[in-house]
């Protein structure tokens, strides 16, 4: 009976996650959600219906660090924002991409998610990327950065849903502390 238990703590069946990482240009911002588990409960499921039901506007793809090479622990990409626009898709499909399937295995890398749970877990990542950037002149968007802050917050963001953080304690004792960023009078926020 002890073993089942103890396995049972070790598995990660559906964890939650949201984190914000803000770079010095406007358009510079990811605030991912995400939902990590294991591939044979919920999110497995949920991973293989996102896959399976494709919307237009809102393509779901996987985390590839370039065609052909797909990042585990699986990773599937769904936008926040309607995309409309050929200019839009190619950042976020390419600098974007990339930069979420390398924090992916930054997490891995770090221990956030242990190596030998790679091929057991899945991830739904909803990722913003500012339309603002379509605002940038053709060839002016500073890819490095852009690809910087959204790798920064993928590792951030699985750290956080693996560790259950910020911790009911911590929220609870915090409450009347944090003000929510767009509540604030008078402030206009990047993102």
């Amino acid at each position: 009976m002890a073993t089942k238990q103890s396995s049972k703590k070790k598995r990660l069946i559906l964890r939650t996650g949201e984190a914000l990482v803000e770079g010095v240009l406007d358009y510079l911002c990811a605030e991912p959600e995400i939902v990590l588990g294991e591939l044979d409960g919920p999110v497995g499921h949920a991973i293989a219906n996102l896959i399976g039901d494709q919307v237009k506007g809102h393509t779901k793809v996987y985390a590839i660090l370039n065609s052909d090479v797909q990042v585990r622990p699986v990773t599937v990409m769904v936008s926040k924002v309607t995309v409309r626009d050929h200019r839009y898709t190619n950042i976020l499909m390419g600098t974007v991409q990339a930069a979420i399937a390398h924090g992916v295995l930054d997490a891995v890398r770090a221990g956030d998610i242990p190596r030998k749970k790679a091929d057991e877990l899945g991830i739904i990542y909803s990722v913003w990327l500012d339309p603002n950037i379509l605002n940038v002149p053709a060839g002016q968007v500073d890819h490095k950065a852009l690809f910087d802050v959204h790798r920064e917050a993928t590792a951030k963001v699985i750290r956080k849903a693996v560790r259950g953080e910020p911790t009911i304690d911590w929220l609870l004792k915090n409450q009347n502390t944090v003000e929510h960023y767009f509540h604030q009078q008078g402030i206009e926020g990047k993102c």
